[in-house]
């Protein structure tokens, strides 16, 4: 299979998702997220998988999703006024829809367990990025017998052409064995560009890219690594998987989700979008000991501690810096 028909459907949906999702975040009043006002995000990222697992059910209705929400919070009671909001948003792509079948789609993202066969859905990767008016992502990767066959990153807030460019919006997309490519949010129809992974291959040269919140990874730890590498060069902070396409570019050369507690368990929809687009532009992903990671366990990956991206050449240096400062 060339999985074309999955990637262009993939692509579509994660658009229109980011397309609602940047307006949603456009009404966000930051001083009001800084209260702890999260609804924005909530109603943006259940709609966001609304949309997703319906275009997604249209085109492949046997293909079941591991989604990271699901509609239980949304129905009656207290939680009315939350359901409505997110029927608004849902309507601004689909007019007809009803609260029902809203509902419905985002049930949709539910399947728990492993199969030969499936999609994983982030609706929206970065939350405290989104409520900042900053970096966030859409994440949908689609895994045939463990393996991520194609993915879809879509990035809204990410620069088009690098740190100082002022339009933003990228999509980052891969086929297995068919290289990773750039698509403009606001330009489908125009052909989408290779993206490849620097050439550093010297550790002190590298540059780390790394999460705002050190609750998601072990910042002092990073910087371990960092000394014992020689790298001097400020680290790319930004949220969500948009780090995942930042390397994927060469933009940054390393990226380390070093784990901050020994029982946690990554979420695969929190990496498997990014994981594929950084292997198709030639870079290398594994846990911190150096093993694949692993898609068959259903929603976590229950057998790997932390995640660590590298552009391929300094895979081998930053997992023996790991060793050594563990």
């Amino acid at each position: 299979m060339n999985y074309t028909q999955e990637l262009n459907v993939a692509l579509s949906a994660v658009a229109e998702a980011a397309k609602l999702c940047r307006l949603v975040q456009s009404a966000i009043v930051v001083e009001s997220a800084q209260k702890e006002d999260r609804s924005p995000v909530t109603v943006a990222d259940y709609a966001s998988q609304a949309i997703v697992c319906r275009r997604l059910h249209e085109a492949f209705p046997n293909d079941p999703v591991i989604g990271e929400e699901d509609s239980s919070d949304l129905r009656g009671g207290k939680h009315q006024g939350l359901g409505d909001a997110v029927l608004q948003q849902v309507r601004s792509a689909l007019p007809d829809a009803s609260l029902a079948e809203v509902f419905g789609w985002i049930d949709q993202g539910r399947t728990s367990e492993f199969s030969s066969r499936f999609w994983t859905l982030d609706p929206i990767d970065g939350t405290k990025g989104f409520l900042r008016r900053d970096q966030y992502a859409v994440s949908l990767a689609l895994i045939v017998n463990g393996q991520i066959t194609v993915s879809a990153l879509a990035c809204p807030n990410l620069p088009v052409a690098g740190e100082s460019d002022e339009q933003r919006g990228v999509i980052f997309t891969a086929i297995k064995g068919q290289g990773a490519r750039l698509h403009v949010l606001d330009r489908l129809h125009t052909p989408p560009q290779p993206v490849r992974v620097s050439r550093t291959a010297n550790s002190a040269d590298a540059r780390f890219c790394e999460s705002f919140e050190s609750g998601h990874s072990a910042h002092d730890t990073s910087a371990d690594i960092a000394r014992h590498l020689g790298m001097t060069a400020p680290a790319v902070r930004l949220d969500s998987q948009a780090k995942y396409g930042v390397v994927a570019r060469g933009g940054a050369d390393i990226y380390l989700r070093m784990p901050t507690r020994a029982d946690y368990q990554e979420k695969i929809w929190d990496h498997a979008g990014g994981v594929l687009v950084v292997e198709e532009a030639g870079g290398q992903v594994s846990d911190i000991t150096g093993a694949p990671l692993d898609f068959t366990l259903g929603r976590t990956l229950a057998k790997n501690r932390g995640v660590v991206v590298t552009n391929g050449l300094l895979h081998a240096a930053v997992i023996d810096a790991i060793r050594a400062v563990g």
